[in-house]
């Protein structure tokens, strides 16, 4: 059976640690380590000899899922004022609507009037961040 190896970060979040101070118990000679190329592996029982006591396997956590997010800048220029009241419309509406079960959305709008620029940021995952850019290109008419 192969011996486990862990990485110093792998070892600081065991032991509830910083890296920097598995490191230095490395360093000093007070955590035995081997070294693989430039990186540094400690063996499950040279971990165990360390604290004196068994150290649990590390797990995974495979209860999270993936989450995959996406920040959208979007710029409308000379953008007069009824289209930026109707984007402001849509976009309430969008965010207004959503369930306690959706994923996060967040947008933002940004009005320069001097410049007749709107700039409408958006953060939310890839299908909600689609949506509102397809609404968005709607109203605009870009």
């Amino acid at each position: 059976m192969e011996e486990k190896l862990y990485s110093p970060d792998q070892v600081a979040e065991l032991l509830g640690l910083h890296v920097k101070t598995v490191r230095g118990y490395v360093r000093d000679g007070r955590l035995k380590a081997v070294r693989i190329g430039k990186q540094y592996r400690i063996a499950h029982a040279d971990l165990e000899a360390l604290t004196g006591r068994p150290v649990p396997a590390a797990t995974r956590d495979t209860s999270r899922r993936r989450q995959v997010d996406v920040t959208c800048v979007v710029e409308v220029d000379a953008a007069p004022p009824e289209v930026v009241e109707r984007v402001n419309a849509l976009l309430l509406g969008i965010t207004a609507n959503r369930g306690q079960g959706d994923a996060p959305l967040r947008v933002e709008l940004a009005y320069d009037e001097e410049r007749v620029r709107l700039k409408v940021v958006i953060l939310g995952n890839p299908t909600d961040t689609a949506l509102v850019l397809r609404h968005v290109e709607a109203v605009t008419g870009s």
